[in-house]
C-alpha cells in the first residue's frame, strides 16, 4: 500500500548537480494532480492530490564508509526513487549505493530517470564510455542474490539535455509514472488546467478593462518596485557570494611559516582574516561592513572582546552611513554592539546601544517579531548584570510572550525566555520559582537538543545554580559536572562559559567540604579568565573572592583576606561604587574581618554593604537581610547585645520572605540571635535558637559557620554552668 511509504519519492543525485535536484524538489512537491484524477485506482493504488513529501540528501558522504542510517531509512520509507543522471553520477559511488539499496528492496520497476547530461548506453562502446550518464547499479539487473547481473536493463527516464523533453514534459512524465496514469492523458488534464486558468485571467482581465487606466500607474509602480527589489536581493546575493569567498579564503594557508606554532589557530585565522578586511574591502563598504560584523560575533564567541567591540563598531558606523538609520542590518549591528560591550562590562554605552536597537528594531518590524525578541532578551542580561533585577523582569515576560505568539510551545527561544525568567527569580531571591522555571526551561532543551549543545549547557549550569540557593547541593553537582564536561566538549578548555561552569563545580565542592579539588577548580577558572579577559574584570574579582573563600577554609586566613580585599578594591574600580557586587564583596570581607577580631576595619564595610545592596536589590532581598546578619556578628563582637539581637531577628524576618525556614542563612541569623541572648543571660531561649540552627547551619556554603554554631552551643553551656552539656559541643582540636 502506498500509504506504508512516508516519501513519495527519493532523489539521488551526484552533489555537483544538486540545483537540478532542487528543482525537481520543488517542482514535485508544488505540482497539484489534476482534480479528476485524484482517488482514481492505479497499479500503485489511488492517485493522491500532490506528489509529496520528497526525500532529498542534503549531506555530503565524502568522509562516509557507509550509506548510515538516515539514508538507509529513508530510502526504505521512499514509494519511488528517481536518479539525476549525469557524468558525474555515473562516477558516484553513494549514488551507486542508493540504487543498489532501493533495488534489494524489491523495486527495481520503481526507479525513474533524469537526464541532465552525458549520455545514456554510452558505456556500452569503450570508445564513448566516458559519457555514460547512469550508474552501474541502474544499468545492469539484479540477480536473485541481490548482486548485480550482467545482463544490461533499459531504464525509463526523462530527458532534460537542450533539444530533448524540456523541463514541463520531464515533469510530467515523471509524476505520470509515479501516479500511474499514461502521460498522454496527465498532459491533456494539466492542459486543460492551465486552459481554464488561462480563461479566468483573460475574463479578469476583460473586467478590469474599465479601471485600466488606474491600475496603469500601479503597474507602473509596481515594475519600479519589483526593480528595486531585484537590484536589492541581487547585491545581497553578490555580497553572500563575496562573503563566502572571503571566509573559504582565510584557511588557505599557502606558506606553512605564517603559523606562530605548528598549527594555525583560530585567533591567527581571526587576526589575518581582520587585518585583510581593512586593506582589501575598502571600496566595497557593504560587504566589508557584514565581515566585520561576522568577525566581530566569531571574535566574541572566543572571549575576545576588545578586538570583537572594534570591529562590530566599524560595521555599525559603516552600515549606518550606508543605509541611514532605519535599516535592519544597522539595527542588528547595533544589537552585536550592545551585546560585546556587556561582556566588557562597559554598561552605560551598552545600555544606550541596546535601547536604540530595540527601538529602532519595533519600528522596523513591529512589536511581534523575532528580532524585538531578541535585543529584549540581550537588554534583560544587562539589567540584570547591573543588578537591576525588577527593572529586566517585564522585558523578559515581553520577550517570552512574543516568542509565544511567534512559534507555539516549543522553541529554542522560548526555552531561552523561560530560563531567563527563572534566573530572574533567583536573582531577586525567590529560589524555589526559580528552580520550577529553570526546570522547565532544561526540560524543553534536552527536548529540543540530544547531543551537547551551548543552550543544553546553560539550562543545566543554571539549574545547578539554582539549586545551590536551595542549599540542594547534592542535586547541584550531577548537574554542574555534567554542564562542566559539556562546556569542554563544545567550547574547549580556554573559553568563558568552561571558566563559569567550573567556577560553580568548585562553588558546590567546597560547599561540600571537597577543598583541595574546589581551590584547583577556582585557581583553573581565575587562570582562563585572566587568559581572556586581563588582570581587571569583574569575573576576575568574583574569582578572586572564592579563592579566598577556600584559603580560609583551608586555615590560610591572612591569605584568603587579603584576595578579599583585592577582589572587592578591583569590584568598586570596574563596576562602580553602587553595583550589587560591591555589597556582596564588602559584606564577605567584613564577615571574615569580624571572624578575625578585626572589628574596627569591618565597620565602615558592613555599612557600605547595607547601603548598596538596600538601594540595589531593596529592603526585602535575602542578600540585604545576610548583611543585617554581619552586621548582628559585628555588634556581638562591639558587646552591643541589645543590638546584635534586634539585627539578627530583623534579618530573620526579611529571610524567611523568601526563604524556607530551614535554609542555612536563616539558621545563621538565628544561631546570632541566639549567641546575643545567651550573652543577655537568657539560656533558655539561646539554648532552643543554638540547637534548633544546628540542621541549617550544616548546609552552609562556609563550612567554617558550622563549627562557629558549635563553639557556640559550648559557650553557652559553659556560662549557664552545664559543662557536660558543653563537653559535647567544644570546639575540635
Amino acid at each position: 500500500m502506498e500509504s506504508e511509504f512516508k516519501y513519495k519519492a527519493f532523489i539521488s543525485y551526484s552533489h555537483a548537480d544538486e540545483e537540478w535536484a532542487k528543482w525537481l524538489h520543488s517542482a514535485l512537491e508544488t505540482y497539484r494532480v489534476p482534480k479528476r484524477l485524484v482517488g482514481r485506482e492505479s497499479e500503485f493504488g489511488p492517485v493522491p492530490a500532490r506528489i509529496s513529501p520528497v526525500f532529498r540528501d542534503r549531506d555530503e558522504l565524502a568522509t562516509a564508509t557507509n550509506l548510515g542510517e538516515t539514508l538507509t531509512r529513508a530510502l526504505q520509507q521512499s514509494a519511488f526513487q528517481i536518479v539525476i543522471c549525469s557524468r558525474k553520477a555515473a562516477r558516484s559511488r553513494w549514488v551507486n549505493e542508493e540504487i543498489l539499496t532501493f533495488k534489494r528492496l524489491g523495486r527495481e520497476n520503481r526507479i525513474f530517470a533524469l537526464v541532465v547530461d552525458g549520455e545514456p548506453g554510452a558505456s556500452a562502446n569503450p570508445a564513448t564510455a566516458e559519457l555514460e550518464c547512469f550508474p552501474p547499479a541502474l544499468i545492469y539487473r539484479m540477480g536473485p542474490d541481490g548482486e548485480p547481473t550482467a545482463e544490461r536493463g533499459e531504464p525509463i527516464a526523462a530527458d532534460v539535455r537542450p533539444g530533448k523533453d524540456g523541463k514541463l514534459d520531464v515533469k510530467l512524465k515523471l509524476v505520470a509514472g509515479m501516479l500511474g496514469v499514461g502521460l498522454d492523458e496527465l498532459k491533456q488534464r494539466d492542459a486543460h488546467r492551465r486552459h481554464v486558468r488561462m480563461m479566468w485571467l483573460v475574463s479578469a482581465s476583460v473586467v478590469g478593462m474599465a479601471i485600466t487606466s488606474a491600475l496603469a500607474a500601479a503597474a507602473w509602480l509596481a515594475r519600479n518596485e519589483a526593480e528595486r527589489q531585484r537590484a536589492r536581493a541581487e547585491a545581497e546575493a553578490e555580497t553572500a557570494r563575496q562573503t563566502t569567498r572571503f571566509m573559504v579564503d582565510l584557511f588557505k594557508v599557502s606558506d606553512p611559516g605564517e603559523a606562530l606554532g605548528n598549527t594555525i589557530t583560530a585567533r591567527e585565522i581571526l587576526d589575518k582574516g581582520a587585518a585583510r578586511i581593512e586593506r582589501e574591502l575598502a571600496d566595497q563598504p557593504a560587504i566589508q561592513a557584514t565581515l566585520m560584523d561576522t568577525m566581530g560575533t566569531v571574535y566574541t564567541s572566543l572571549g575576545l572582546y576588545e578586538p570583537a567591540v572594534n570591529l562590530v563598531r566599524q560595521a555599525f558606523e559603516k552600515r549606518r552611513g550606508i543605509w541611514g538609520p532605519e535599516h535592519p542590518e544597522v539595527a542588528s549591528s547595533q544589537t552585536h554592539l550592545g551585546e560585546i560591550l556587556r561582556l566588557k562590562s562597559d554598561f552605560e554605552e551598552a545600555e544606550r546601544q541596546l535601547r536604540g536597537a530595540l527601538e529602532t528594531r519595533r519600528r522596523i518590524f513591529g512589536d511581534v517579531s523575532a528580532e524585538v525578541a531578541d535585543t529584549l532578551s540581550r537588554l534583560v542580561e544587562l539589567l540584570s548584570d547591573k543588578g537591576e533585577y525588577a527593572a529586566a523582569e517585564p522585558l523578559v515576560r515581553e520577550a517570552l510572550s512574543i516568542r509565544r505568539q511567534l512559534y507555539g510551545d516549543t522553541h529554542p527561544d522560548i526555552a531561552k525566555s523561560i530560563e531567563d525568567l527563572g534566573t530572574n527569580y533567583y536573582q531577586r531571591g525567590e529560589y524555589e520559582q526559580a528552580v520550577e522555571y529553570l526546570r522547565e526551561a532544561l526540560a524543553m532543551q534536552r527536548e529540543l537538543h540530544k547531543t551537547p549543545h551551548p543552550a543544553l549547557i546553560q539550562a543545566l549550569g543554571n539549574l545547578g545554580w539554582a539549586y545551590m540557593g536551595l542549599s540542594k547541593f547534592e542535586e547541584a553537582e550531577p548537574l554542574c559536572r555534567l554542564a562542566l564536561a559539556m562546556a569542554r566538549q563544545v567550547y574547549g578548555d580556554v573559553h568563558p562559559e568552561t571558566a563559569a561552569i567550573l567556577n560553580n563545580l568548585a562553588f558546590v565542592l567546597q560547599v561540600r567540604g571537597d577543598l583541595q579539588e574546589a581551590d584547583a577548580a577556582f585557581r583553573e577558572t581565575l587562570v582562563i579568565n585572566r587568559k581572556l579577559l586581563g588582570e581587571s574584570h569583574p569575573t576576575i574579582a568574583l574569582t578572586l573572592s572564592n579563592i579566598g573563600f577556600v584559603a580560609i577554609a583551608l586555615g590560610n586566613q591572612d591569605e584568603g583576606v587579603d584576595l578579599l580585599r583585592q577582589s572587592l578594591d578591583m569590584t568598586r574600580r570596574v563596576n562602580g561604587p553602587e553595583h550589587p557586587d560591591v555589597g556582596a564583596r564588602a559584606a564577605t570581607l567584613a564577615y571574615w574581618l569580624v571572624e578575625m577580631g578585626k572589628l574596627e576595619e569591618a565597620e565602615p564595610l558592613v555599612e557600605e554593604a547595607l547601603s548598596v545592596r538596600r538601594a540595589a536589590l531593596g529592603a526585602e532581598h535575602p542578600a540585604y537581610a545576610n548583611t543585617l546578619t554581619v552586621k548582628a556578628n559585628l555588634r556581638l563582637g562591639q558587646r552591643r547585645f541589645g543590638e546584635a539581637r534586634d539585627l539578627a531577628v530583623e534579618g530573620q524576618r526579611l529571610l524567611l520572605i523568601s526563604l524556607p525556614e530551614d535554609s542555612w542563612q536563616v539558621a545563621a541569623a538565628k544561631n546570632t540571635e541566639g549567641a546575643a541572648r545567651a550573652a543577655m543571660g537568657d539560656y533558655a531561649a539561646a539554648e532552643r535558637l543554638l540547637l534548633d540552627s544546628q540542621a541549617g547551619l550544616a548546609e552552609s556554603p562556609i563550612p567554617h559557620m558550622q563549627e562557629s554554631g558549635r563553639s557556640r552551643l559550648a559557650d553557652l553551656y559553659l556560662a549557664w554552668g552545664k559543662p557536660g552539656e558543653a563537653y559535647k559541643y567544644r570546639r575540635p582540636k
